[in-house]
């Protein structure tokens, strides 16, 4: 080895030598001025986007100018940020409330106008081509259009007073001064700009909720689906009658009524209806394809061909059933938990000697919530200006939906009359047959206009039934041969250019009154008031309850619902037979009502309105009847106890019974088990539980886990892919029923014989699941780790991009409750256990006292993220708390906590 050299040895030393003190404190110099520099850096990024963030908040304390006002307004904040205006006159009232509402939502109130109008694609590009190909094919801009032209004057000037606000409150901002979602959006697909807003818009969104609430498309299509593996037994177990014998109707109060006159599972048997098909029909798949490649893009109605884009043309039922699930996150979660609970009682049973009413619609939980709290008051009540109104209006539309005024108040629960059927329309030569000779197919064309992408433009088909929605081909043509007879004996649908397809048939496809029923109820001062404005509430049909400073209650079912010719809309009728067609709509004085009964009360839960043959048919897919039947119940014992208070009002809209426990548990401790096995530990662990699903009970995790087990391993195997149990009210009744037989089919399988059999494998198989799902000791169970509700911003909450979710989003949330129960935080058993609907607000209203009303919102005031009233009402919410609802001058003046006039 060579010797190394002296100087190179030095330099080796002199390198590696550590440096002097000097040395060491200009190196920390320089550590901290980069560590000051990242600092600056932080605090500056920071603040940017703290900025950004406030930037949209509005001004709601001090004086502002507002053009085209008539005089002063003032409109005063409580401590949660709820606004309640106050205008001499009506045009400034509502045009205050437009100018309100845009402060605190417009960015929702924009979305919602996109679509419902099928213009999603501006804002988010191709992914929402299909959904916006879908509402354009529904037309709902359209219809919108055509009942503004057909306002009176009055209510004609409201919208455009309500307009006006909302375009002087965008005036002269920018996008990202509105809201911050704009530059979100504007960072993705280019800039965006603001347009005026119109009465169109607001009338536009009565659609969207009417859709929300569409009553029974979905089941006609699972019922469809259903008959193509089912046979007729089968049927009727999967689609059980509503047990008249032991639940209540509306007006009939308590069980007990006679039994039904027609069954809801498939209309076999009857005029119009049809005979499912036999047990060897092929099963339904999911429905689902692969995605075709790109090209020249048809309408969502069009005939299919293989350049579509997957999911913009449906082919059949599977594929209709898939784009109809698209749609959720935009407008709603439709399911048989969407629904709602009201109640009203007498002043004979209440501790103040006056009325309480109490409301909590059930619908998909979003961020913001749906509903915007408000008060609107004119300063002296005179008939140019009527409102002295508070409660839960929407963004986006002026008045009030749910609340009270000065002489009465009201609720609303989805009513669910059959407004909506499939029809199977046979084409041929691009005309709808018809036993009467046969129609030409309409179209038009639109153009869809897509970010960073060319226009699109679409075909849409529609018959003297509706708009032209799906093809009736592929794995379901077993249903066309049920439920039109058509002649399909060999594996065509006839001729080469003949085919069949789905046309929908929907009384919120034609223009109607509601959007003028609003006001009618915000100015109404008595039952005959109530009833006229409630005769223009066309759609969504609602039950309407009622109470007022009198004394007086009363139910009221409102509502466009067809007379039905030989058809009963259980499943697709035949187009070509105008025999089934409808034959007009049944008439307001005909539908069902009821004023200061007998008993004291009034229940609505989405139950039947009637007992079969009491008044005109209205539907056969009501609710099954678990949450009215509970309430009906709690309300007959706390009167039995003493007078009804709001507490206890507030106590049964917090109840978390579940419906299947008290009759499943006593057949599950019957059980043989072995000492120590896990089916040992469970039955221990249901022993001492309650039947109440709490947020913080282990026993309500694991029963919740065997309903599920049950359904998927007794139930699912045997039905359609495409028509999985889902849970709630009707699978709860179908259990039941299926409990009363132990040897039923629905028990055996390849590896069980009967019912204990079978409840046996479910409990083993539900405790290890839940082992899995919240580790191996009981003790650290909780049914709210599992039931966790996720508020999510329904434009940009589910973009797939985590950062852009958190800032938008809140939660998750750990709450009780359940499907079926009174606390209707539903969830879907066949995916999972979140909570997917909820009671979107709470209201006790006390006609003694307005002041001593209660309310809570699911969110909050604001619709700006990481604004102090963007998501304050929900630990309060989640905890089944309410908040003081001011309502008279001095009360709201004790609540004030910000005061902003504006002047002319």
């Amino acid at each position: 080895m060579a010797d190394a050299d002296p100087e190179d040895s030095s330099a080796l030393v002199a390198a590696v030598r550590r440096p002097s003190g000097s040395h060491r404190f200009v190196s920390m110099k320089v550590l901290i001025r980069v560590l000051a520099a990242v600092l600056v850096l932080l605090l500056i990024l920071t603040l940017l986007g703290v900025f950004i963030m406030r930037r949209s908040f509005p001004t709601t304390d001090g004086d502002m100018s507002l053009p085209g006002l008539d005089a002063e307004v003032s409109v005063t904040r409580d401590e949660s940020g709820v606004p309640t205006v106050e205008a001499s006159t009506s045009h400034d009232l509502f045009m205050a409330q437009g100018f309100v509402h845009a402060q605190d939502r417009f960015w929702e109130m924009d979305f919602r106008r996109h679509v419902t109008s099928g213009r999603l694609s501006e804002l988010f590009g191709e992914s929402q081509f299909g959904t916006d190909s879908f509402i354009r094919t529904l037309g709902w801009r359209k219809v919108a259009e055509a009942e503004v032209a057909a306002l009176d004057d009055k209510t004609r000037a409201y919208y455009e007073a309500y307009a006006e606000g909302v375009n002087a409150y965008l005036h002269d901002k920018s996008p990202t001064e509105v809201s911050l979602e704009y530059g979100i959006v504007g960072l993705q697909n280019g800039g965006v700009e603001i347009e005026e807003w119109t009465p169109v818009d607001s009338v536009s969104w009565l659609k969207a909720m009417a859709w929300d609430l569409r009553s029974n498309v979905e089941d006609e299509i699972d019922r469809a689906i259903s008959t193509t593996g089912l046979d007729d037994e089968q049927m009727a177990d999967i689609y059980p009658d509503y047990p008249y014998d032991t639940r209540p109707t509306i007006t009939g109060g308590n069980a007990g009524a006679k039994a039904p006159a027609t069954s809801r599972k498939s209309g076999a048997g009857k005029p119009g209806g049809s005979t499912a098909g036999g047990g060897d029909a092929p099963r339904a798949d999911s429905g689902e394809d692969e995605a075709r490649a790109g090209g020249e893009v048809a309408g969502v109605n069009a005939p299919r061909t293989d350049a579509e884009v997957d999911g913009q043309t449906p082919g059949n039922l599977g594929e209709l059933k898939q784009q109809l699930k698209s749609l959720p996150t935009l407008l709603g979660v439709n399911s048989h938990d969407i629904g709602s609970n009201s109640w009203v009682v007498s002043g004979e049973h209440t501790a103040t000697g006056a009325p309480l009413l109490a409301n909590d619609p059930h619908l998909s939980p979003s961020m913001p919530s749906v509903w915007h709290q408000i008060g609107l008051r004119c300063t002296e009540i005179t008939p140019e200006c009527p409102f002295d109104v508070s409660g839960f209006s929407f963004s986006g539309l002026p008045g009030v939906v749910i609340g009270h005024n000065q002489n009465i108040a009201w609720g609303l629960t989805n009513l669910g009359p059959d407004v909506a059927d499939l029809v199977v329309e046979r084409i041929r030569d691009g005309e709808a047959v018809r036993d009467t000779g046969d129609e030409a197919v309409t179209t038009r064309k639109e153009t869809v206009k897509i970010a960073k992408q060319e226009p699109r433009e679409i075909t849409i088909r529609s018959t003297s039934n509706g708009p032209l929605i799906s093809d009736l081909e592929g794995p379901y043509r077993g249903v066309l041969d049920a439920a039109t007879g058509a002649d399909t004996s060999d594996t065509k649908s006839g001729p080469a250019e003949e085919h069949y397809q789905l046309a929908l048939q929907w009384t919120a496809l034609q223009p109607g009154n509601t959007a003028s029923a609003i006001f009618g109820l915000n100015a109404a001062r008595n039952w005959g008031e109530f009833r006229q404005a409630a005769s223009l509430f066309d759609v969504p049909s609602q039950n309407l309850i009622y109470a007022d400073t009198a004394g007086n209650i009363g139910y009221q079912a409102p509502g466009k619902i067809p007379k039905r010719g030989k058809g009963d809309g259980m499943l697709p009728r035949h187009g070509w037979k105008t025999d089934e067609n409808w034959q007009g709509y049944l008439d307001f004085k005909d539908l069902p009502s009821l004023y200061n009964p007998e008993r004291g009360w009034i229940v609505t839960a989405n139950n039947p309105v009637t007992p079969p043959g009491d008044s005109v048919q209205l539907s056969n897919d009501f609710d099954d009847g678990d949450r009215a039947r509970r309430i009906t119940k709690l309300v007959q014992d706390t009167i039995a106890d003493g007078d009804v208070t709001t507490d206890d009002m507030s106590r049964i809209q917090g109840d978390d019974l579940n419906p299947l426990a008290l009759t499943l548990i006593p057949l599950l401790e019957d059980l043989e088990a072995e000492e120590g096995s896990d089916i040992a530990e469970a039955q221990e662990l249901l022993s001492s539980w309650d039947g109440r699903d709490d947020a913080n009970s282990a026993a309500a995790a694991y029963f919740n886990v065997l309903t599920k087990t049950i359904l998927d391993e007794v139930f699912a195997p045997k039905l359609p892919d495409a028509v999985p149990p889902g849970g709630g009210s009707r699978w709860y009744l179908i259990i039941k029923n299926q409990l009363k037989d132990p040897d039923s089919d629905w028990w055996a399988d390849s590896e069980v014989d009967d019912r204990d059999e079978a409840l046996t494998r479910a409990m083993d198989s539900a405790w290890e699941t839940t082992e899995d799902l919240l580790g191996s000791e009981p003790v650290t169970w909780r049914w709210g780790i599992l039931h966790r509700l996720t508020i999510r911003n329904a434009s940009l909450g589910e973009s797939g991009i985590k950062p852009i979710e958190q800032l938008f989003n809140r939660g998750p949330y750990e709450v009780a409750g359940g499907s079926g129960e009174v606390n209707a935080t539903g969830w879907d058993a066949s995916v999972g256990f979140e909570t997917n609907w909820v009671p979107s607000m709470r209201q006790i209203i006390d006609l003694k006292d307005f002041n001593h009303s209660q309310w809570i919102n699911l969110t909050g005031a604001s619709g700006h993220a990481f604004h102090p009233h963007y998501a304050d009402q929900t630990e309060d919410w989640a905890a089944n708390k309410t908040r003081p609802w001011p309502y008279t001058p001095d009360a709201l003046d004790r609540h004030t906590e910000d005061t902003l006039v504006l002047r002319p």
